[in-house]
C-alpha cells in the first residue's frame, strides 16, 4: 500500500513507484480509489511547492502575446512575422488566434482525450507502456528518478503521429485525433514559414532541414488534486524539440517563466500556444528562447490539453543540428556544438525533469 502525505517516516521511493507503474492505473485510478491525501512519491520538496515563495507566484503584470493569423489573408503577413519574431525572442511563446483549427474540432478532441481517460481501468490497460519501441502508449508521468517527485497526470501519446494508420488509434478518440493531425500538421507547416522568415532566412529554411518534420502527440489528462500545492501537475521544464503547438481546455494552470516571474496562459476559446524548445533555441544560437514552463495541480478537474511535440523526422535522427550559419558573424560566434535530436533527447530523459535546462551541457567551450 503506497504512502500517503500523513506518513512522515522513512519510506521506499523505488518500491512505491513500482507500485505505481505496475497497477498501470495511473494518477485516475488514485483519484477512482478516494485518496484524500496525495502518495508520497508526488509531493514535491518544499521549496519547489507551489506556494512556498515569493518566486513562485504568478504575476498578472505581464501577458503572454497573442498573434492573430486572420491578418495572413488580410496583406498583413509582414507585421505578423514581426509580432512572432518579437515573442520568440522575448517570451519563447505565444497564443494564435484564426490559425482555421475549427473551435468545435478542438473542443471534440478535448472531450475524446477524456474519454479515454474515463475509460475503466481494464480498457485502458492494454495501452500502458513504457515501452519506447510502441508508437502508442498510455503512461503516468515520464522520466522517473529517484531524486524527484512524479507529476499529478497521465498521459496517451502518438509517436510520429503523422505515419499512423487510423485503426491503429485506440477507438474512443479515433475520429477526432485523425482529424485534428490534417490540420495540426498544416498549421504547422505555416508557422515554419513565418518563422523562418522572423529570422531573417528564406521561408523554406526550417522545412527544408526537416527539424520539424515529425509529430508526438501527447494527450494529458491531469485529474483534481486533493492536495495541490504539494505536486505539479508537471514541474517547471522546457521542451527538448524544436516546436510545440497546444491545444488546451478552459480549466487554465499552465504558466510560463517571464523576466523571472510566473505567468498565467489564458484559456482563450480556440486558441493555441505555440511553444519555442531547446533545440529551437540551439539553431537560432539564442535568438529565439526556449520558453520554461509548468502546470499547478488543481483541485478543478480534470484538465485535459493535446501538445503536438515537432521534431526531425525518424530518418534524421542522426542528423546534426546546430547554429543557423546564416545567423552568425564575428559578432555573433556559435554558442552550442553540433548534435542530432537523438543526442539531446538522450541527454535531456536521463538529467530528467529536474527544473534545469539540457542546454548549457552542450555549449561550446568559451
Amino acid at each position: 500500500m503506497m504512502e500517503t502525505s500523513t506518513d512522515v517516516h522513512e519510506y521506499d521511493y523505488a518500491k512505491e513507484l513500482k507500485e505505481f507503474i505496475d497497477s498501470k492505473a495511473g494518477v485516475k485510478g488514485l483519484v477512482d480509489a478516494g485518496v484524500v491525501k496525495i502518495p508520497r512519491i508526488f509531493i514535491h520538496p518544499q521549496e519547489k511547492q507551489q506556494k512556498s515563495s515569493s518566486e513562485t507566484t504568478c504575476t498578472t503584470d505581464f501577458q503572454v502575446p497573442v498573434i492573430d493569423f486572420k491578418g495572413l489573408e488580410n496583406g498583413q503577413r509582414m507585421e505578423i512575422v514581426n509580432n512572432i519574431r518579437e515573442a520568440a525572442q522575448t517570451w519563447g511563446c505565444f497564443l494564435v488566434i484564426n490559425h482555421g483549427i475549427p473551435l468545435s474540432l478542438q473542443e471534440h478532441l478535448l472531450d475524446s482525450v477524456r474519454q479515454f481517460h474515463e475509460q475503466p481501468q481494464e480498457v485502458k490497460a492494454q495501452w500502458y507502456s513504457l515501452d519506447g519501441e510502441r508508437k502508442i502508449r498510455y503512461y503516468s508521468n515520464g522520466y522517473f528518478s529517484a531524486s524527484m517527485a512524479a507529476q499529478w497526470r497521465d498521459v496517451l501519446a502518438f509517436f510520429h503521429a503523422e505515419e499512423l494508420e487510423e485503426e491503429q488509434i485506440p477507438e474512443v478518440c479515433r475520429e477526432a485525433i485523425t482529424e485534428y493531425l490534417k490540420y495540426i500538421l498544416q498549421l504547422k507547416e505555416t508557422i515554419s514559414e513565418l518563422l523562418s522568415e522572423a529570422l531573417g532566412v528564406t521561408q523554406d529554411f526550417l522545412a527544408r532541414i526537416e527539424c520539424i518534420k515529425s509529430s508526438t502527440l501527447s494527450c494529458h489528462y491531469y485529474p483534481a488534486c486533493p492536495e495541490p500545492d504539494l505536486t505539479f501537475g508537471v514541474r517547471n521544464h522546457t521542451d527538448p524539440n524544436f516546436l510545440t503547438l497546444l491545444a488546451q481546455d478552459e480549466i487554465g494552470g499552465l504558466q510560463v517563466r517571464h523576466q523571472n516571474k510566473w505567468v498565467d496562459v489564458p484559456s482563450v476559446p480556440g486558441a493555441l500556444i505555440a511553444n519555442m524548445g531547446d533545440l529551437m533555441q540551439l539553431i537560432t544560437n539564442n535568438k529565439f528562447k526556449s520558453v520554461e514552463h509548468r502546470v499547478l495541480a488543481g483541485r478543478v478537474g480534470p484538465r485535459a490539453s493535446v501538445a503536438s511535440f515537432f521534431f526531425p523526422g525518424s530518418a534524421n535522427s542522426v542528423k546534426s543540428y546546430g547554429p543557423i550559419k546564416e545567423l552568425l558573424s564575428e559578432e555573433n560566434l556559435p554558442i552550442y556544438r553540433e548534435i542530432t535530436g537523438l543526442e539531446y533527447i538522450t541527454y535531456y530523459r536521463s538529467k530528467g525533469l529536474d527544473g534545469s535546462s539540457a542546454l548549457p551541457h552542450f555549449k561550446l567551450a568559451s
